[in-house]
């Protein structure tokens, strides 16, 4: 399996590898700063997607069982239109929320010729599998990946370190909010939602992640909105 220098929960560092792939700049990664409403409120509009980072505890991993039993039980409703990817590169998944974002809004994102756009238009009639496997062989992304990482405030970390963090992304398709998390069998649907109250919904799904490890305070959110003029 294929291991990468993990990219930083960075909106500058974010922004220099949209942009990298062809994502125009009037689009950006911010910082959201809590899932309070007034905090919510300063998020500039229109919200694309919310990108949450985690650590990988063991409730996080517990709760990852209970669910895709409960799925298995009770089924869901999932678009046939959301794009959706398996993570088979260690230390991808800051890429992988990244790529989620943006593929599951190209009505609103006029990707430049690039990178990005090629892969998007080649994996777009894949199995969520094929994608990650596509992914894994492009090395057109995996170098701009790995140049960017470096970009980061911290030292990356040697890139055959396991890192405890995940990165997951919520995005709106077809009136659901969807949780896309390649490390799953399948995206997650929450639910009911529109483009308007999608960073409030994907808030709530985010509150619950911390309510369940409430002692750990390594957790992060940033969401990819319409550029501040």
């Amino acid at each position: 399996m294929a291991t990468w220098v993990p990219l930083e929960s960075n909106p500058e560092v974010m922004n220099q590898f949209l942009a990298a792939l062809g994502v125009p700049k009037k689009w950006q990664i911010v910082d959201v700063y809590g899932t309070e409403p007034d905090l919510l409120a300063i998020v500039p509009q229109p919200i694309l997607a919310l990108i949450m980072l985690f650590p990988c505890t063991d409730k996080y991993e517990e709760h990852v069982k209970q669910e895709e039993k409960e799925l298995a039980e009770k089924g869901q409703e999932v678009s046939k239109d959301i794009y959706f990817m398996k993570q088979f590169i260690h230390n991808a998944c800051g890429t992988i929320a990244l790529i989620h974002s943006v593929a599951n809004n190209l009505n609103g994102i006029e990707l430049e010729d690039g990178f990005l756009k090629k892969y998007l238009e080649e994996s777009k009639d894949l199995t969520p599998e094929k994608r990650g496997h596509l992914l894994e062989d492009n090395q057109n992304i995996s170098e701009v990946h790995k140049v960017i990482a470096q970009e980061g405030q911290t030292a990356p970390p040697d890139d055959r370190e396991p890192v405890p963090y995940h990165f997951v992304s919520l995005v709106h398709k077809d009136g659901a909010l969807y949780e896309l998390d390649g490390r799953k069998s399948s995206p997650i649907n929450h639910g009911a939602t529109t483009p308007d109250s999608l960073l409030s919904d994907a808030s709530q799904v985010a509150k619950k992640y911390m309510e369940r490890d409430p002692d750990n305070v390594y957790f992060t959110l940033v969401a990819l909105t319409s550029a501040v003029e």
